[in-house]
């Protein structure tokens, strides 16, 4: 007797046996038990997930000799047929290669015969957005106002491209991928019935590798049970998959939290020599990550120690290791570095430059680059690059000293205390902005700010957006100050920012943006259009590049 392949023989031919649909189940459950039976249905999701065979277990609960039932008996002629894709009631057409008005007509001729053997007439079109608009119009009408032994499921894997005529007439369910855990749950118990051994990190990486689909996830597990020589083991699934280990995930994290490059750089190598795959890496970090990201904002989420996952512990201690905003900036890294390796010859080459972009971000890397920098500036660089020549001055603006024991000032020196402080705070962040020594939302938190007070070596700072002040963000910004020849301690309070380095920033891209236009207006080649032609500038289409 020939092998059936397991996402056959498992297959759920009732609506108890059909996993992770509940709400698909209990809509058309409750919809057969009270006989509010539509004329026709759409199921739409990705592949895998069950619209085929929710279609036939709807076909033989609308058909059982049993009655209209939600739970059909599996054993009568219309049950076992249907099953097996012999009764003459239930035709199901491929749209994708049967997609002109031709092969529908033939197939709505067929329409107007009652039932030979079952109580209704079930059409199953899968993939119909591959229908022709053609096609569509033919069986509009049909579709519409069927004969009532007629039944119509249509399925798609892109209910986008059905037209809206169509959908109109139809109930329409979206089949969700299934949860990776409900799927570890199903090959549990798959497994056993075939007398297979496994182990639970196995089926999560089989469960992860079927990204939502049950069918690819029992065609893996096919696979698996063939190379592991009838087990299932986590090292043989993870080189038949080309996962990557996760061991040098956490190596990596470990050494991007650490700024320890030369351990990145090696660890990409030692990923090359040993024939895995960059994007299985960045995959499976960004899995990580988002663990990690979890435990850090809301660490009460999960038990440590009641965690089944046996790497949980050493994904805590790297939460605690790395600052939460690195870990979301990293995330984000990983998660557009994968389209990116496809542009690079070597994948590995645009790994290790996916992964070393987050020390450009942090504070002593920048700093050791500038001094790398500063050290290889020669006698005359000023004049070539004036840029840098400006970026190299230090600032140490001389504030007055605001007190709370002084006497009250006036209106017009608060206004011009008020004065210097923005302005000496303006030049120290676009100094600090220049210099790379503030980056992310510890320079959001800079720029959206502004000086208040300076009462020694206390200068408070005020911000409109409190979710910019936090104990990480001050403190960097401090640092960055301190590190810049200001042993300053910072204190900010929320209020209203009249004047900050973004304020005087936009308003000196407006001032040369009207310069610009201006400058454009009274060109002569500009005039003479506007003059002959009627000619006029489409507000808001002239940009500039200024910074």
């Amino acid at each position: 007797m020939s092998y059936l392949v397991l996402a056959r023989k498992y297959r759920p031919k009732t609506f108890d046996q059909l996993v992770g649909q509940s709400h698909v189940v209990q809509a058309l459950t409750n919809a057969l038990r009270t006989q509010r039976l539509h004329h026709a249905y759409l199921f739409t999701g990705t592949r895998g997930v069950g619209k085929t065979t929710v279609s036939r277990i709807l076909a033989k609960s609308l058909n059982c000799e049993t009655g209209i039932t939600a739970q059909p008996c599996g054993v009568c002629a219309a049950c076992t047929d249907i099953d097996a894709g012999h009764f003459v009631d239930y035709t199901e057409l491929d749209a994708a290669s049967n997609r002109s008005v031709d092969e529908i007509q033939q197939l709505l001729e067929q329409a107007v015969y009652k039932p030979v053997q079952g109580r209704f007439k079930v059409f199953m079109i899968d993939e119909v957005h591959m229908l022709t608009g053609h096609a569509f119009n033919a069986m509009l009408k049909t579709l519409e106002e069927p004969p009532e032994y007629l039944k119509f499921v249509l399925a798609t894997t892109d209910p986008h491209k059905v037209p809206v005529t169509v959908l109109s007439r139809c109930l329409q369910f979206n089949l969700r991928p299934m949860a990776a855990q409900t799927i570890v749950e199903h090959l549990q118990h798959v497994l056993p019935a075939e007398q297979i051994e496994s182990d639970v990190q196995s089926l999560r990486l089989l469960a992860r590798a079927a990204r939502g689909s049950m069918r690819d996830a029992l065609s893996l597990t096919d696979q698996a049970i063939a190379f592991g020589n009838g087990k299932l083991v986590e090292s043989s699934v993870r080189d038949m998959l080309g996962s990557v280990d996760r061991s040098h995930v956490f190596t990596l994290v470990e050494a991007l939290a650490n700024t320890d490059g030369l351990a990145v750089v090696s660890t990409c190598d030692d990923m090359r020599q040993l024939g895995l795959s960059a994007s299985s890496l960045l995959e499976e970090m960004c899995m990580v990550l988002q663990r990690m990201a979890v435990l850090q904002t809301v660490p009460t989420a999960r038990d440590v120690s009641a965690d089944p996952d046996p790497d949980a512990a050493r994904m805590a201690a790297l939460a605690a290791l790395m600052p939460a905003d690195e870990t979301q900036l990293l995330y984000s890294m990983c998660l557009h570095g994968r389209a990116e390796l496809g542009l690079a010859s070597d994948e590995f080459a645009a790994l290790t430059m996916v992964l070393l972009r987050l020390f450009a971000f942090k504070p002593a890397v920048a700093s050791t680059e500038k001094k790398t920098l500063k050290s290889a500036d020669m006698p005359g660089s000023a004049v070539a690059n004036p840029v840098k020549a400006h970026r190299s001055v230090p600032v140490s603006p001389a504030v007055p000293a605001v007190s709370k024991a002084a006497s009250p000032p006036t209106q017009q020196a608060l206004t011009s205390v008020d004065q210097v402080l923005s302005e000496a705070w303006c030049s120290l962040v676009e100094t600090l902005v220049a210099d790379q020594k503030i980056q992310a939302m510890t320079r959001e938190l800079a720029m959206q700010s502004q000086w208040i007070q300076r009462d020694g070596a206390r200068w408070t700072l005020q911000v409109e957006r409190e979710s910019l002040v936090s104990a990480a963000n001050l403190e960097r910004l401090q640092n960055a100050l301190q590190d810049g020849g200001h042993p300053v301690t910072l204190a900010t309070q929320i209020g209203p920012v009249t004047d900050s380095p973004a304020i005087r920033w936009a308003q000196r891209q407006q001032q040369h943006l009207s310069a610009v236009e201006e400058e454009i207006l009274n060109d002569p080649v500009v005039q003479q259009l506007i003059q002959e032609f009627d000619a006029k500038i489409v507000p808001g289409s002239i940009k500039t590049t200024t910074h």
